[in-house]
């Protein structure tokens, strides 16, 4: 089977296309023919060996999938050949990659795909809507009527985060950094945009805040964040979510956090149990049928270009160029 993988970590450069041994599915395994995959952040820091994790050479890249299951391995329960199935959490924890025109995934990490729904906007919405449906409703306890604060609303965890709290009755606030993204970021159902780099944001975030005493959930993507201000512009009892930004040590206002009864949760989608993350799935299938769940899809590369993808990815992940919105996804 044709497979993009990697003998060596290192720049995206290092990523190969051809051919692998084509796998067999184990206890619990089913075999899946994948229709499409995506690029994460995670992804290009496991290319590039930043992030210490067991590899083994030749390593399949890549955590999302959606395709067709074509056979399935002895004890599977819950998938039969011929489903249409998702999934993330894959190339983690020993686990093999998706980057591959065949995969062979644990039944655990696999969800039905809506009928409605393309493999390209499954595995699109894949680690982001599961990202963001555990940190609205699993650490933060979104409530309907609250206010909630999503840096970049344009990108794949943000656009995410927008629909999923429009879904459960909240207003949301985010930035853009042009105006064809903010009007994107509206479409979504965003009720406030803003310019990140204007000068007089804050101010327009307070004005729009001031009779609601604050925002009640923020949802911190920034891989740099200035929790001074964070906290000034939450609401008494508000929840803090991090999920971004592995080396920064900012300043932390204790006087300030405890005096609104703040929390501050961080949170790592891997972290979660297979369970967990299914009723992430079931809630993201349920929007989608209902029409309130669109996985944003920015770019589309056929496999053979996964080197691309990467550096793509990584530009607008560590170097900020701004090229991107929504998801990059591959086609085998």
């Amino acid at each position: 089977m044709k497979a993009a993988y990697i003998t060596e970590t290192g720049v995206p450069s290092v990523i190969k296309y051809g051919d692998l041994p084509q796998p067999q599915p184990g206890a619990g395994e089913v075999l899946v023919k994948v229709g499409a995959v995506a690029v994460n952040p995670i992804d290009t820091y496991l290319r590039a060996g930043a992030i210490a994790m067991p590899l083994s050479f030749p390593f399949i890249i890549g955590c999302d999938l959606a395709g067709t299951v074509t056979a399935v391995g002895t004890g599977v329960t819950r998938f039969k050949v011929g489903d249409r199935v998702w999934g993330s959490n894959q190339s983690l924890f020993g686990r093999r990659g998706t980057f591959a025109e065949l995969a062979a995934v644990h039944e655990q990490w696999l969800y039905p795909t809506p009928t409605k729904e393309s493999e390209a906007e499954a595995a699109a919405g894949a680690l982001v809507g599961i990202t963001a449906h555990l940190g609205l409703f699993q650490f933060a306890k979104l409530q309907p009527g609250e206010i909630v604060f999503v840096n970049g609303g344009a990108g794949g965890v943000g656009s995410s985060v927008i629909q999923m709290a429009k879904g459960a009755g909240a207003t949301v606030i985010t930035t853009a950094g042009s105006a064809e993204k903010q009007e994107l970021c509206r479409r979504f159902g965003a009720d406030l945009v803003l310019d990140y780099r204007s000068p007089g944001m804050d101010d327009e975030i307070r004005k729009f805040v001031a009779d609601r005493g604050g925002i009640n959930v923020w949802f911190e993507s920034l891989r740099e964040p200035t929790l001074d201000r964070t906290v000034s512009l939450m609401a008494p009892r508000g929840r803090i979510l991090a999920m971004a930004g592995r080396q920064v040590r900012p300043e932390f206002p204790w006087g300030p956090f405890y005096v609104k009864d703040l929390s501050l949760h961080g949170f790592a989608m891997f972290n979660a149990s297979p369970d967990e993350q299914r009723e992430c799935a079931n809630g993201i299938n349920a929007m989608f049928d209902r029409g309130a769940w669109q996985p944003q899809i920015g770019k589309t590369f056929p496999l053979s270009e996964a080197a691309a993808a990467h550096q793509l990815q990584q530009d607008n992940t560590l170097d900020k160029k701004g090229t991107l919105h929504g998801k990059i996804v591959l086609v085998p």
